[in-house]
C-alpha cells in the first residue's frame, strides 16, 4: 500500500469521529486500522476471522457473553473467530486494529454503526 514512514500519532490526530476506523498500512492480506473509540459499540461476531484490538491509550473494554476483558495501554486482545463481542469504551480510547482487508467494523451485525474503511492520508 504504501513504502513510506506511517505515524500513529499523526494519523490519529486527523480522526475526529468515533467508531470510524483508517487504514494506516496493510501487510500481506491484512489491514492496520487506527480508531478511537467512546461510548458502546454493537454486539457482533466475524464468523470468518479473528480481530486483534492493540490499545494505546484509554481503558477499552470487551464484553463477552460471559465475561468483560479489560484492555490499558500497551495491551493486547484478540477477539476469537465467531465470538460475539461489544466493545466499550467510558472515555476515549485510541486504538490499533489487525484484520483481514474486506472486514466490516460491525461484522454481521450490520446497521448504522457500519462504517467504509477510510484511508490516513499525508502522514
Amino acid at each position: 500500500m504504501t513504502d513510506g514512514v506511517r505515524n500513529i500519532t499523526t494519523a490519529l490526530a486527523t480522526i475526529s469521529e468515533h467508531w470510524q476506523p483508517h487504514r494506516l498500512t496493510s501487510i500481506n492480506d491484512y489491514d492496520v486500522k487506527v480508531v478511537k473509540l467512546e461510548g458502546e459499540f454493537v454486539w457482533h461476531t466475524h464468523p470468518d476471522t479473528e480481530e486483534l484490538f492493540l490499545v494505546l491509550s484509554g481503558e477499552l473494554t470487551i464484553q463477552l457473553r460471559d465475561r468483560d476483558v479489560v484492555l490499558g495501554p500497551n495491551d493486547v486482545f484478540v477477539v476469537p473467530r465467531g465470538v460475539e463481542h461489544c466493545p466499550k469504551a467510558d472515555e476515549e480510547v485510541e486504538a490499533l486494529l489487525f484484520e483481514p482487508q474486506g472486514t466490516v467494523n460491525t461484522g454481521d451485525a450490520g446497521g448504522a454503526m457500519t462504517s467504509q474503511l477510510r484511508e490516513i492520508n499525508n502522514t
